[in-house]
């Protein structure tokens, strides 16, 4: 049973940093993510006495930096709006896409208590969850909630009521510019336009943000409105133990050292290690060439849950997207960010197609962004390389002229990581690319679209692809359209993720497993545990929907054993 509170009352939060880390409580947290931060909250709310340790100076990880969006099947939000969902039919879909790599008993954990953790969540915070009619990834499969509901943003949090700890959250540049809006109001929800001006300044007025902004505030205000203070640059570095059990964390805070001990349990929810090149050499299946999580995950939790000899699992996998190659970092605050950007409408839209070195198309260009990576991780095994990066997402002027290409609108200069040219051979002379290959390519390419299909990778054939697309456009025009008009226009693409998902292996109550049994006090969520969907992304949310469930689990039972 779920405990559930009423819905917390009150004014702004009078929050400061804490100055010291405690010597002692019932539950420590690693990590300020979505999961680290629900884990806190469902341990404090069950009554146990919390320490959050945040590595970082700011709180809120990648979950903050993130659309916010939360994959939950069989949602009460969903119900509400009269989108049928059932338990069988979401175990039958995310058993479709295991190639026999997930624990059944650990998905129907998720599929069981996602729902409750969701309206606990609702119960116990500001937080309120809206349904999108956003189709599941692989809309085609059994199982598959074509029309949408399973995925899941919040509305809009006044960031006001965090008081000092609102500029204590983790904020990209990038974000800066959309953070005003709810994903329900951009194509995610089906929506043409976003809100009136007026409407957008009355949000800056009142710090109302969006996205994973709004999930990572009110998870924040909840906590604190319990009592617990996040303690930031408070790195965990070893585990403590007493024979086989875990005890406790010793780390380093503002350069001093500490040690807390544990009574009840340590919950790591640190992150993956996309930032730790060793980690990704050793044991990702192919390049990692950029990744959009936070530089403090470098594997902070795996090597701890290493050193008390935690079974692995889905070590080789990563949430992984295609990106848009910006060169270079920006700064914010305290926080360094890639200028790369995910690629989703880009590849969606009709009058683009992805090609490789030999100018050639090797994959449906509107897949999901983490099924579409494994084209990118193809081997060639004459050469040992990987024949399909470097890859260029070629457009033309039509194209351009119809949205924009990461943060560059049609009216803006081509910036200096755009290639432009007059004619394909010119264009394909500035990228190295094979100048017959790419004029066959397009010809082919162009001739099927002004037909409205795609024989090669059956493009715009999917739900999911064709409410990415042109939504003016039926059917697979949607997502088809040739490339004729001049200039022609390319961009790099790489494999980039939005967090490796490989670490411990874990029950369903979130203990951390070795040799199948639980290990005495240690628990882990989020991207630092091995991941319950395997190599899967059944959804638009299914990093941050297991994350918020197993994190809760693991918090409460850390806090009340059950």
């Amino acid at each position: 049973m779920l405990l559930v509170l009423g819905r917390a009352q009150g004014g702004r939060m009078s929050a400061g940093v804490p100055g010291s880390v405690p010597s002692e409580a019932d539950v420590v947290v690693l990590g300020s993510g979505a999961a680290g931060l629900s884990a806190a909250l469902a341990a404090s709310a069950n009554g146990a006495d919390v320490v959050l340790l945040e590595k970082g100076p700011s709180v809120g990880g990648t979950a903050a930096l993130s659309a916010g969006v939360v994959w939950v099947p069989g949602n009460h939000r969903a119900a509400s709006a009269g989108i049928a969902d059932s338990r069988a039919d979401a175990v039958r879909y995310i058993a479709s896409l295991s190639n026999g790599r997930q624990d059944p008993e650990l998905v129907e954990a998720f599929v069981d208590a996602a729902p409750e953790v969701l309206r606990w969540l609702e119960d116990a915070t500001a937080l309120r969850f809206v349904a999108l009619p956003y189709p599941d990834y692989h809309s085609e499969n059994p199982g598959a909630a074509a029309g949408g509901g399973r995925s899941l943003t919040e509305e809009l949090f006044p960031f006001a009521e965090l008081g000092d700890w609102a500029s204590r959250v983790v904020l990209s540049p990038g974000q800066e510019s959309r953070m005003r809006l709810s994903p329900a109001e951009t194509v995610y929800g089906g929506a043409a336009g976003g809100p009136a001006p007026e409407v957008v300044a009355d949000r800056e007025a009142r710090d109302m943000r969006g996205w994973g902004q709004a999930l990572v505030g009110g998870l924040l205000a909840g906590l604190l409105r319990l009592g617990v203070e996040p303690v930031v640059s408070a790195r965990a570095t070893e585990l403590v133990l007493d024979g086989d059990s875990v005890t406790g964390v010793r780390g380093v805070h503002a350069g001093e050292p500490f040690t807390v001990t544990a009574r009840a349990g340590v919950v790591i929810a640190t992150g993956g290690f996309d930032w730790d090149a060793d980690l990704v050499r050793a044991y990702l299946r192919g390049p990692l060439q950029n990744s959009v999580a936070v530089r403090e995950n470098v594997g902070d939790g795996l090597r701890m849950a290493q050193s008390v000899g935690a079974d692995l699992g889905t070590m080789q996998e990563a949430y992984w997207t295609p990106l848009i190659r910006r060169p270079g970092d920006v700064r914010r605050g305290d926080g360094v960010f890639p200028r790369s950007a995910t690629v989703v409408a880009e590849r969606s839209r009709p009058g683009s197609i992805l090609v490789n070195r030999a100018g050639r198309r090797f994959c449906n260009e509107a897949t999901n962004y983490n099924a579409i990576a494994g084209a990118f991780h193809v081997l060639d095994p004459a050469t040992l390389g990987y024949p399909n990066i470097p890859a260029f997402l070629l457009f033309d002027q039509g194209f351009r002229r119809r949205g924009p290409v990461a943060d560059c609108g049609p009216a803006d200069p081509v910036p200096d990581w755009m290639w432009s040219a007059d004619t394909l051979a010119g264009l394909a002379g500035l990228l190295g690319v094979d100048t017959a290959g790419l004029a066959a390519t397009v010809e082919r390419f162009n001739a099927h679209a002004a037909a409205g299909r795609d024989p090669d990778f059956h493009r715009g054939e999917s739900a999911f692809e064709r409410a990415n697309g042109d939504p003016t456009r039926p059917g697979p025009a949607a997502n088809l359209a040739p490339l004729a008009e001049p200039p022609f226009y390319a961009v790099e693409i790489e494999v980039g993720a939005f967090g490796t998902r490989g670490g411990p292996v874990t029950d369903p109550a979130g203990r951390v497993l070795r040799g199948g049994t639980p290990v005495p006090g240690l628990y882990a969520a989020g991207n630092a545990a091995a991941s319950v969907m395997g190599m899967a992304y059944p959804g638009g949310g299914s990093t941050l929907g297991p994350a918020l469930t197993f994190g809760h689990l693991a918090g409460r039972h850390a806090a009340t054993g059950k």
